[in-house]
């Protein structure tokens, strides 16, 4: 399945909410340049599932974990090979929304190698407050 969304930042609650009704267990990868608005949809769909923990992009800490069974990471900094010497691979089989930003082709492959369920979403900006959000279920 792919969809596209033209959404602005007032409107991202329409693909969260999509999003929690479609998808409600495994690993969503996010692609997108710096400043996209990768963190941003984290904190859409937290809000959508009414998550009152505060949500912030984990570019030094490598993971959040926030109530409801939602994880989110980053492998910007340190890359797949370092998150996988980590043992982060085991985490993302644990029940629950997994958001993994800068997940590449390579993790995509690994993922529906081994059976988890996996949604890509590639966010493109098109202005200051205007994004097209490509969502492919694999």
């Amino acid at each position: 399945m792919k969809n596209k969304y033209i959404l602005d930042l007032e409107n991202l609650s329409i693909l969260s909410k999509d999003l929690v009704e479609s998808f409600k267990n495994g690993v969503v990868i996010l692609r997108g340049d710096l400043a996209s608005g990768k963190t941003t949809l984290v904190k859409s769909v937290a809000s959508e599932l009414k998550v009152e923990d505060e949500v912030t992009s984990p570019t030094f800490s490598l993971q959040q974990c926030y109530s409801n069974n939602i994880y989110h990471y980053d492998i910007y900094n340190n890359g797949l090979e370092h998150f996988i010497s980590l043992g982060m691979l085991e985490e993302l089989e644990k029940e629950g929304l997994h958001f993994v930003e800068w997940g590449d082709k390579e993790l995509e492959n690994i993922l529906t190698s081994v059976g988890i369920d996996t949604m890509v979403i590639e966010i493109e900006k098109i202005s200051k407050d205007e994004r097209e959000y490509t969502v492919c279920i694999l």
